[in-house]
Order: C-alpha cells, then sequence, then structure tokens
C-alpha cells in the first residue's frame, strides 16, 4: 500500500508539472545552466563516490584491502538503486552487495548501513540549522552544538547496548553497530568531505536556476537531501525531494513553484549522474572480467607442436 500511495503521489507530482506547462520551464531552465556549472556539478559529484566508497573501504579494511575499484563499483550500484526505487528499497542493496562482494555478514553490513544513515542524518541536520533564515545565531549555535554532541556519544550508546543485550537478534544489531561505530573517526571524516563537496555544488546550480545568492541555494540543498533521506519516499524520490527543497526555499521567500520546478531540474540531473556512473561502473567491470578471463584461458591453453 505505501508503494502504491508513494507511486501514486509521483505520478500525481509529474503530471501536474507537465499538463500545467511547467515542464517546458523546467526543460528551459536546465538549457540555461552553464557548460562549467555544469561540468562542476558531475565532477562534484564523482568526489562525493569517490569518498564514499573509501569509506566503505575503510571500513571493512580486513575484507576489502586492495580492492577500492571493487568498492566504488558497489557504492555506484548502490547509489543508483537507492536513487531509483521507491520508498528507498535500493538500501537494502547495500548489505546484500556487501555480502557477495567481500563476503561480510549481513548483520554487519546493515549495521554500518544504520550507522552512516546516522552520520548523514546528523549532519544534514547540523547543516540544516547552518543556512536556517532568520534564525537567531545563538540558537543555531546551540542547536548544532546539540547534535555534535549526540553524534559524539553514538558510539559509546551503541557499546552500552551490545554490553546489556549481548544475545539474540537484538545483540547481533548492538554488535554490528558497536563495530561500525569504532570507525567512526574515519567514517565521520569521510561523511563530513562527502556532504561539504555535495552540498557546495548542488548549492551553485540551485542558485543560478533561481538567479539566487549561494545561502538560498543552500537551503534548498539542504532542503532536498533531508527529504531524500526519509523513509517515505516515491519513485526515484520525484516529489518527495522536490517537496523537501521548496519548503525550504519557501523559508527564504522562494515561490512553491518556483522552488519544485528548480528541485525537479536539479533532481534530473543528479539522476542523470547516478545512473551514468552505475552504468560506467558496471560495463568497465564486466570488460575487466571478460579481460581476465581471456588471458587466464590463453595462459592455460595447452601449446601446439609444429
Amino acid at each position: 500500500m505505501k508503494y502504491f500511495v508513494m507511486s501514486a503521489l509521483t505520478a500525481a507530482f509529474v503530471g501536474w508539472l507537465f499538463w500545467s506547462g511547467q515542464g517546458a520551464q523546467v526543460m528551459i531552465a536546465l538549457g540555461t545552466l552553464s557548460a562549467p556549472l555544469l561540468l562542476l556539478l558531475f565532477a562534484g559529484m564523482i568526489v562525493t563516490y569517490l569518498l564514499r566508497a573509501l569509506r566503505v573501504y575503510y571500513e571493512f579494511g580486513d575484507a576489502t584491502r586492495g580492492r577500492f575499484g571493487a568498492c566504488l563499483k558497489l557504492v555506484l550500484t548502490h547509489n543508483a538503486l537507492v536513487n531509483v526505487l521507491p520508498m528507498r528499497a535500493g538500501e537494502l542493496s547495500f548489505p546484500v552487495l556487501l555480502h557477495r562482494e567481500f563476503g561480510v555478514p549481513i548483520m554487519r553490513s546493515g549495521g554500518s548501513l544504520l550507522w552512516l544513515r546516522a552520520q548523514d542524518a546528523i549532519i544534514l541536520a547540523a547543516l540544516s540549522i547552518a543556512v536556517w533564515q532568520g534564525l537567531a545565531p545563538e540558537r543555531r549555535i546551540a542547536g548544532a552544538s546539540l547534535l555534535i554532541i549526540g553524534g559524539v556519544l553514538l558510539p559509546h550508546i551503541a557499546q552500552l547496548l551490545l554490553a546489556k543485550f549481548s544475545s539474540g537478534k537484538l545483540g547481533d544489531i548492538c554488535a554490528a553497530l558497536a563495530d561500525s561505530a569504532h570507525h567512526s573517526r574515519i567514517g565521520w571524516l569521510w561523511t563530513i568531505a562527502n556532504w561539504i563537496v555535495k552540498l557546495l555544488v548542488l548549492s551553485q546550480v540551485f542558485a543560478q536556476l533561481l538567479a539566487a545568492d549561494w545561502q538560498v541555494g543552500a537551503a534548498g540543498a539542504v532542503g532536498g537531501e533531508l527529504a531524500a533521506i526519509m523513509p517515505v519516499q516515491g519513485v526515484a524520490g520525484i516529489g518527495s525531494y522536490e517537496a523537501g527543497a521548496a519548503a525550504a526555499l519557501a523559508l527564504s521567500d522562494i515561490a512553491w513553484v518556483d522552488g519544485l520546478k528548480a528541485a525537479f531540474s536539479l533532481h534530473l540531473l543528479v539522476l542523470v549522474s547516478a545512473l551514468v556512473s552505475a552504468g560506467i561502473a558496471l560495463l568497465a567491470s564486466a570488460i575487466f572480467k571478460n579481460r581476465v578471463v581471456s588471458d587466464d584461458a590463453r595462459t592455460n591453453k595447452p601449446s601446439q607442436e609444429t
């Protein structure tokens, strides 16, 4: 029922967008983006993929050592599935891919995914406070400080839970979280760097689409990303991402319809980046695998006497 409702909402949003004539304006807006800005966007997205792959590489170093390329392919595949499937169903691919590619237990990789999303939520919430228009400076400092303190305490909370629930499924979950929390320092580094790069480039695109300053673009980028990590999503996140961005932009006196159009334009570019990157990674992996098989076959082929 949830899939049906969110799919219907996505269809309603896209139908309104094009039947009201707003779709043509979205295409026109995309055409106004400069080539350097588009290059900056796609280059920035590639950097974020590399940073996320580094997080996986270092967190599961016992299994991934010397296989960064495989980590990058995993991240790109997982990212594409998360972006395309409704209700964030693509998240389930992360533990499955880690288990298939590196033999990492499902429970451990599931704990890593929960930890990653907790880090994402904390960082995005802190950034949303930082760009909140009209919020007093002391409240911004207080809110961000509380979130940072909570993030620092999360590993200790996981350890306490593990000590209390050491058996059963809950104990397995706590153990997986505690194991992921063990890598919290380096994990925070890659996650913070990822979000800084991503929000910087998204903010620039939002700012140009809306002919606004960078701070307004940052508000739209944070609002859209906050909506994107929520568990209730439409097909490819269409509708929920736009609503989150438009709501954040409304705080900066950007008209609701203008916010929706700008967010949809940027969302299309992000989807293209995710799908093209994953396609290239899978194609390159298939070519490399076939080449290795061919080389092995030639090496093992018995020589013929003349």
